[in-house]
């Protein structure tokens, strides 16, 4: 029997590892700020211009993530776990019947139904909670936006019969 030569750690096999997905994120995020902030002045050290911060923050995010996509290739990490998209699809379901909502029903009608499509993320959902939770979420939130802050977000609307 001939014995296969051992490979250096991390130069082998390249899998898709965290560390190497990580990595990658990190660097997109930081590109997208950095492209996001790039209108903005940046300023001297003297005059700090609104653009410094984030350009600084996305700065360093980038290399955070360089860093760590430089390590997934010299040492075995763990293999990237698959993800199940359950909850993320019931969040993004929840924001989006909402933001096309609240302008046409209202917000008693609007909240519920977003708490109600991202609840169901969970697996171990109980309607009751969850229903509670909805009603209690909801009349909070009127009574903070609608009342205390008098933002002019329409609290319920019903063609021809009511709109307040």
């Amino acid at each position: 029997m001939t014995e296969k030569p051992s490979s250096v750690a991390g130069l082998g096999k390249v899998r898709l590892s965290q560390d190497r997905v990580a990595g990658l994120t990190l660097i997109a995020v930081s590109a997208f700020a950095l492209w996001a902030s790039s209108d903005l002045e940046t300023g001297t050290l003297r005059f700090i211009g609104p653009g410094m911060m984030p350009k600084l923050l996305a700065a360093l995010v980038g290399v955070t993530g360089t860093i760590l996509l430089v390590q997934s290739f010299l040492m075995s990490g763990e293999a990237m776990p698959r993800i199940p998209l359950r909850g993320p699809l019931c969040v993004l379901g929840g924001i989006l019947a909402f933001a096309l909502t609240v302008q046409s029903v209202g917000f008693a009608i609007a909240a519920p139904l977003l708490a109600v499509i991202a609840g169901l993320a969970d697996r171990d959902m109980r309607w009751i909670e969850l229903l509670g939770f909805a009603a209690f979420m909801t009349i909070g939130c009127i009574l903070v936006f609608k009342v205390g802050l008098s933002l002019p977000i329409p609290v319920l609307i019903i063609p021809g019969i009511i709109q307040y």
